[in-house]
């Protein structure tokens, strides 16, 4: 059974995660309302930063968060600011 979200967290249930798997041996940890983003070096750390205050910037000129925003708006907003969808190819029987 899954549990209850708190009322702290009943605001937004969808967040962005990053992680940097590049290193230059200090640990980062950068977290805000809607995202966590956890390692890398201080320039990839730095990028995801951006990425995800620019993310955020765009949904709510758009009036929307994680928790409303459709799938493909969001992929829209996503790739407006540098990232690329993923879709791996389902393996053939």
């Amino acid at each position: 059974m899954a549990a209850k979200p708190t009322d702290r967290n009943q605001s937004s249930r969808n967040m962005l995660l990053g992680i940097g798997l590049d290193s230059d041996g200090h640990k980062r940890i950068t977290t805000g309302e809607n995202f966590k983003l956890i390692g890398g070096s201080e320039e990839t750390h730095e990028v995801m930063t951006e990425k995800v205050i620019k993310i955020n910037e765009k949904l709510s000129r758009r009036g929307k968060n994680l928790d409303t925003v459709s799938r493909a708006e969001f992929e829209d907003i996503a790739n407006s600011v540098g990232l690329k969808s993923f879709h791996p190819k389902k393996p053939e029987n």
